[in-house]
């Protein structure tokens, strides 16, 4: 048995070409460990693009697009990113400050650090919260909605599924 496999090894292509019956290798079923489920985005290109703008900044724009877009383009871009990047910082000060205000009212109810700290919950611009956003538990709509709140996303950001730019338009608005 181990000679005929090690000639049916030797004998085939490439590294991954199945050496066995074909008949036995369709036998074989899937197990759930044995595939990659990947988490379904609820949002359309469109928004993704939108919001990686907001995110990302220059960076999220292809070579051919960076080529092309204007001075001003580049500069509006940079500014929404800058102003981005200040909310998000923001946005993880304050979960992290919830998240210790939890654990010091858990374990030290009644010490007066826990009061102050409850009392004081001021968001320090200067410093940067350098945490990723799953071990703080910010999920990506958490921040689009920061990002609306902030209006860096358009109100109606959730209902534009596609671009109203290149949608057709009528010259004339019919009655």
């Amino acid at each position: 048995m181990y000679i005929n496999m090690a000639e049916k090894i030797s004998n085939r292509n490439g590294k991954y070409q199945f050496a066995g019956k074909l008949s036995d290798f369709q036998k074989l079923t899937a197990s759930k460990n044995s595939y990659m489920k990947y988490e379904q985005d609820r949002y359309s290109p469109y928004q993704n693009q939108r919001y990686k703008r907001v995110l990302h900044g220059l960076k999220s724009l292809s070579k051919e697009d960076y080529d092309t877009a204007c001075k001003a383009k580049k500069q509006r871009i940079s500014k929404v990113y800058l102003r981005g990047q200040r909310v998000i910082n923001k946005l993880k000060q304050e979960s992290t400050n919830r998240f210790t205000n939890f654990i010091f009212k858990v374990l030290f109810p009644e010490a007066p650090l826990t009061q102050w700290l409850l009392d004081n919950n001021q968001t320090d611009d200067s410093f940067k919260n350098t945490l990723h956003f799953a071990d703080i538990g910010i999920t990506k709509h958490d921040i689009i909605d920061a990002f609306i709140k902030e209006g860096l996303l358009p109100q109606n950001f959730i209902e534009q599924k596609t671009n109203p730019n290149k949608l057709p338009r009528l010259k004339k608005k019919s009655k």
